[in-house]
């Protein structure tokens, strides 16, 4: 192998995980309702949840003024556009990995931005200060009328 060839090679070696990070970084929100397509369960299930209905329910409470810092919590991506707590709110933004192709492939999904939920996805809104409640992932994971029904176990 000649030199440049092994430079251009290792350049290579080098660049490409930083390259599919800021891929997986640059994703844009596409909303449940493109989720819904294959994840039909999930979506209809999620439907009947409090994080579905997150934003009404901040609009309606008497107990404190609804302004655009209740967003961060009550819309996905702070958007009041993408109302309640959607799909990406935890899973991450879906614009590279919603393809059949990469979703249907753990790893390539993962490479381009689907996040598993752990405790620290539900701490960023759960905190246990102020009116959110604390919540333990753990037992909350499969309590339908709080996440959704799973057709697949998380990561599988």
């Amino acid at each position: 192998m000649n030199r440049t060839l092994k430079w251009a090679v290792a350049g290579l070696i080098a660049v490409v995980p930083f390259a599919l990070s800021a891929q997986a970084g640059n994703n844009t929100y596409v909303g449940a309702k493109k989720c819904k397509m294959c994840h039909h369960l999930e979506y209809t299930s999620w439907q009947t949840t409090t994080h579905a209905k997150a934003t009404d329910v901040a609009k309606a409470s008497t107990q404190r003024k609804f302004g655009p810092e209740c967003l961060k919590c009550h819309a996905t991506n702070a958007d009041a556009n993408m109302p309640g707590v959607q799909c990406e709110a935890c899973h991450g933004a879906g614009s590279a990995y919603k393809k059949f192709p990469i979703m249907k492939d753990l790893a390539k999904a993962k490479a381009n931005g689907l996040i598993i939920p752990t405790q620290e996805t539900c701490n960023q809104c759960h905190t246990g200060k102020g009116h959110s409640k604390k919540v333990e992932f753990k037992t909350a994971i499969n309590n339908k009328s709080a996440i959704h029904k799973f057709k697949h176990p998380l990561g599988k």
